[in-house]
């Protein structure tokens, strides 16, 4: 089954992720002055970490798409993908106990709490998601906190893994976390963007589900945080009705929120949190953050 997740083996080829995770973290590691060996465990585990999380997403949200293949579970039934899912979280943490070859007891013990005070803190942000979808509404803070759990920690935790494998102190470590963090929101929003109006070539995933299944997304959210009007009257019944919404009522609210310049309002987002990343000193992480999420002029 894992074989099958990744497109290995007999499964391949498969069209796989970008793997944002693990080449932040080498790239801040390079950057810091470690060599690539001293990253790889902890580039793996993250990797492993994020496809646990994906594996669980699947069947949380649903989606029997992802890469433009089967999901796990449409394929093997959910016990079954649960339990894959359950192998490749503890994979990922006996894979970062390998670092103890490379690294000291005390940076691996720290490596080891970063990245499960991130898995805790995503799964947080994961339930705050599931929760939402029985809410009546969401307002923009408790969605950037959302996003913040469910997203933005494991980002933080790639550079601050990247960090830990290099001779960082302390004030860098934090620095670095807090940078991953504020890429991680900005690439959710875009993500968010991406579930509307991209297309089934460019995400794997089947267009629109997030607006069938009432996602709280971050264009729906700053949409009824607008002036009340017919465009966010449209969209407040549809999201109110409690079920998944037919073809008809999607396409009424993608309308809707274009009038509302929704899609406008996500990309100023994202900017916002890019500044962060704009501002920060070390150029090889800087462009590489920036040229992985470039906006689409569509």
């Amino acid at each position: 089954m894992l074989f099958y997740h990744f497109g290995y083996g007999d499964h391949s080829p498969a069209r796989r992720g970008k793997r944002l995770r693990p080449r932040l973290l080498l790239r801040v590691a390079d950057a810091e002055g470690a060599r690539i060996e001293d990253a790889l465990d902890a580039a793996a585990a993250i990797e492993i970490l994020h496809n646990y999380s994906l594996v669980h997403d699947d069947i949380e949200d649903r989606d029997e798409l992802r890469h433009g293949r089967r999901t796990l579970w449409a394929v093997y039934g959910i016990p079954q993908a649960l339990n894959a899912g359950d192998a490749l979280c503890a994979i990922s943490f006996l894979v970062l106990m390998n670092a103890t070859a490379r690294h000291s007891d005390e940076r691996v013990l720290r490596m080891v709490r970063a990245l499960h005070e991130a898995h805790a803190t995503m799964c947080d942000g994961q339930s705050l998601d599931l929760a939402f979808e029985r809410a009546s509404h969401v307002n923009l803070p408790e969605y950037h906190r959302m996003i913040g759990a469910k997203t933005a920690a494991l980002f933080g935790a790639s550079s601050e893994l990247g960090a830990l494998c290099a001779p960082c102190d302390r004030e860098s470590v934090l620095r670095y976390r807090e940078l991953g963090r504020a890429y991680g929101s900005a690439f959710q929003i875009r993500d968010d963007v991406l579930g509307i109006w991209g297309s089934v070539d460019a995400t794997g995933k089947v267009t629109a589900n997030d607006i069938a299944r009432r996602k709280w997304t971050f264009p729906v959210v700053w949409a009824l945080s607008q002036r009340p009007s017919a465009a966010t009257r449209r969209i407040a019944s549809a999201y109110a009705r409690g079920q998944a919404l037919d073809t008809m009522t999607v396409t009424e609210v993608i309308e809707s929120l274009e009038e509302l310049g929704a899609k406008e309002a996500a990309h100023a987002a994202i900017a916002e949190h890019l500044a962060v990343v704009e501002r920060h000193p070390v150029a090889s992480v800087r462009d590489f953050l920036l040229s992985s999420l470039q906006l689409a002029s569509s």
